[in-house]
């Protein structure tokens, strides 16, 4: 209720991020605890924009999960394989939903599971065929394949 006299203003605006807070929000709650998502709104023309959300205990175990893994010198490739290993993927509408549960991710990156060599390999083609097709080949191939991606806040939120 508003006091006598006072109005409310509603102007139109362009800007989604009202909108997509709140769709994360409930994204968030259909979701069980210590999960991490990644969600993604498809527009209209073509762009995307990505948020992360996690649920109950996310932060901290998300963080947890990050320390130790690029303390075992765990690598982009690594973060693909195991993430896959536990995703599911939502889809409504225009909005995507990876649903990362992280307590099997922290087992799998406290008992040494890494990315086989065919897909660490795979993944090194990928990154030289980009350099090429953007007018700059590699002179020799890829060897590393770029740092793990994080799945808590302090790692994927940093600037």
């Amino acid at each position: 209720m508003t006091p006598l006299g006072a109005t409310v203003v509603l102007a139109p605006t362009s800007d989604p991020t009202p909108v997509e807070k709140a769709v994360v929000d409930g994204i968030v709650g259909d979701h069980a605890p210590e999960t991490f998502l990644w969600i993604v709104f498809h527009r209209p023309d073509g762009s995307a924009r990505v948020w992360y959300a996690w649920t109950a205990g996310g932060h901290p175990l998300g963080d947890r999960i990050d320390q130790a893994a690029l303390a075992a010198g765990y690598d982009c490739s690594d973060w693909f394989h195991i993430g896959s290993r536990h995703l599911t993927k939502h889809t409504r509408g225009r909005v995507t939903t990876d649903a990362y549960p992280l307590r099997p991710i922290e087992a799998d990156v406290r008992n040494g599971v890494h990315a086989p060599e065919s897909e660490r390999d795979g993944l090194r083609r990928v990154i030289d065929t980009a350099w090429s097709q953007c007018g700059r080949p590699r002179r020799t191939p890829t060897h590393g394949v770029g740092p793990w991606l994080g799945v808590g806040p302090a790692l994927l939120t940093r600037a």
